[in-house]
């Protein structure tokens, strides 16, 4: 295992250098570049040559990489240009939110997912399986922004049942530790503000979970579906062993594989891709404010960001990589 182990890290630093080649490259591609929006349109030429040349960008392009790679690994990601401050204050303030965001709604489609996928392969051709498959593609198809805000309209503001906007009610004095706020909450004892955390989750967890829960429906069915025709399983039923011992041994850990393959690929696309969800209910992510970096150019933070992200999304992928050689030892073998 420690080998395999080993060998999986050695394998992220090509993959890593090779992200930072094709961020560098596409932001030094970006029109306008830094002293637009430092300076705005009216900026004069000489202007923008003081500031290229105080941010180094009349340098090689050699040199203005490697200086770019030796600040990623210091972690100096520099200043924002909207909001003057540093880029990894305003990471590590807003992807804590994400990263709650992106546990609940995976919590919820994992929950329901798995299980549903497995009942609707074992009834296949019946009510269950024909409804899971129906409800699944109704999932996919209805795009996310939408059913934020039919779960907006209908459970917060007519039934009231959850709040509508933010992380947390600004009236709550909470304590915070970690910016995640329902841990901070259950570390520091404050059950009103754990719970009032919790409840603010729930509607953008669950619109953000409408995909995933969808496709991993879909995955685990037909995964199932397959290991079920397979010899060893109609071997173990034959041998008398009970429904529970053949789902659990012989059924679900054979059909897991494509599954947790989906599972973290899904869980890294929410992390990086959950814009219109954190907008639609205000929630002070990474999401929206990337979206206005864009708008605004601010180079900063969108090199930090995106960065940042794709190094969490390959660690994720190792993970789903570790689980693999649990589920399957023959994975590591080879």
């Amino acid at each position: 295992m420690f080998r395999f182990i080993v060998r999986r890290l050695l394998q992220l630093i090509p993959t890593l250098f090779g992200l930072s080649i094709l961020l560098f490259i596409w932001l030094r591609r970006l029109p306008g570049g830094p002293e637009t929006a430092i300076l705005g349109e009216r900026g004069t030429p000489e202007m923008r040559a003081a500031i290229r040349r105080n941010l180094g960008l009349d340098e090689p392009i050699l040199i203005q990489y490697g200086r770019f790679v030796r600040r990623m690994i210091r972690l100096d990601l520099g200043t924002s240009i909207s909001t003057k401050r540093e880029v990894t204050t305003e990471f590590l303030q807003r992807f804590p939110g994400t990263v709650e965001l992106t546990i609940a709604a995976m919590v919820i489609a994992v929950g329901i997912g798995i299980p549903l996928g497995y009942l609707a392969a074992r009834r296949r051709g019946r009510f269950l399986d024909h409804a899971s498959v129906g409800g699944s593609l109704i999932g996919i198809c209805i795009p996310v922004f939408f059913l934020a805000y039919i779960l907006k309209a209908i459970f917060s503001e007519n039934l009231g049942w959850f709040p509508s906007s933010g992380r947390q009610d600004p009236t709550i004095d909470a304590t915070r530790i970690t910016n995640f706020f329902v841990l901070d909450g259950l570390m520091t004892r404050e059950w009103d503000a754990a719970a009032d955390a919790l409840m603010h989750l729930v509607l953008p967890a669950l619109a953000l979970a409408s995909i995933p829960l969808a496709i991993i429906v879909r995955i685990t069915r037909a995964s199932v579906l397959e290991v079920l025709n397979e010899d060893f399983v109609r071997t173990a039923e034959a041998k008398g062993l009970t429904e529970n011992v053949v789902r659990r041994r012989h059924v679900l850990r054979n059909a897991m594989l494509p599954v947790v393959t989906s599972i973290g690929l899904l869980t890294g696309g929410l992390l990086s891709g959950a814009v219109l969800t954190e907008t639609v209910f205000a929630f002070s992510g990474i999401g929206a404010f990337l979206a206005d970096s864009i708008d605004q150019r601010d180079y900063p933070v969108l090199m930090g960001f995106i960065m940042i992200i794709a190094v969490v999304y390959v660690l994720v992928n190792l993970i789903v990589d570790l689980s693999y050689s649990l589920i399957d030892p023959r994975v590591r073998v080879r």
